[in-house]
């Protein structure tokens, strides 16, 4: 397997679906690293521990993290299935960005911003994160969130490992849509 592929395979055992490979993610997200690698080489895809490190290291989104003593292993945010990465809430800039392409506006327009399977809708500081994002499925679209304006209205802001800014939902009304 390519680093590519391993990267998207562990996305989906470690963020959707780890009775894939037979693991059992622990109520945080994480699983040992010894476990996951022996699951691997049963489901015929083995790698090493070199190969795993170096994909944490090198994941364009830093998707994954290492516990302290790079025993655990777990997927920073986008879990469909029930994890608590123990976030705690925190004041957002001004605004943040969230990349999407021409099909879904219109729902986005009547509906806002929702997190569909995931534990939350994923947001950005970085205008260029947001158009990188939104290229995955087409020419993208930038939404910009009026984030300090949610914040003070209440609803709660938290920030992935691997800088992603999460909220439960982005109402309509703060959301600017441009081309």
């Amino acid at each position: 397997m390519n680093k590519n592929n391993i990267s998207r395979f562990l996305s989906l055992v470690l963020r959707h679906d780890p009775s894939k490979i037979g693991i059992t993610l622990d109520n945080q997200g994480w699983i040992a690293v010894d476990t996951l690698l022996t699951q691997l080489k049963e489901h015929d895809k083995e790698i090493s521990f070199d190969t795993l490190k170096n994909v944490v290291e090198t994941n364009d989104k830093q998707r994954f993290a290492f516990n302290e003593d790079q025993t655990k292993i777990r997927a920073n945010q986008g879990h469909s299935i029930t994890v608590d990465l123990k976030y705690r809430p925190l004041e957002p800039p001004e605004l943040l960005y969230h990349g999407t392409v021409a099909k879904f506006v219109d729902g986005i327009k009547e509906k806002g911003l929702l997190k569909m399977n995931r534990h939350h809708v994923h947001l950005s500081e970085s205008l260029e994160t947001a158009i990188k994002v939104g290229a995955r499925r087409g020419k993208p679209i930038i939404l910009t969130v009026q984030a300090t304006a949610m914040y003070k209205a209440g609803y709660q802001f938290y920030k992935s490992e691997n800088q992603v800014w999460l909220t439960d939902v982005v109402p309509t009304n703060y959301i600017e849509f441009k081309r």
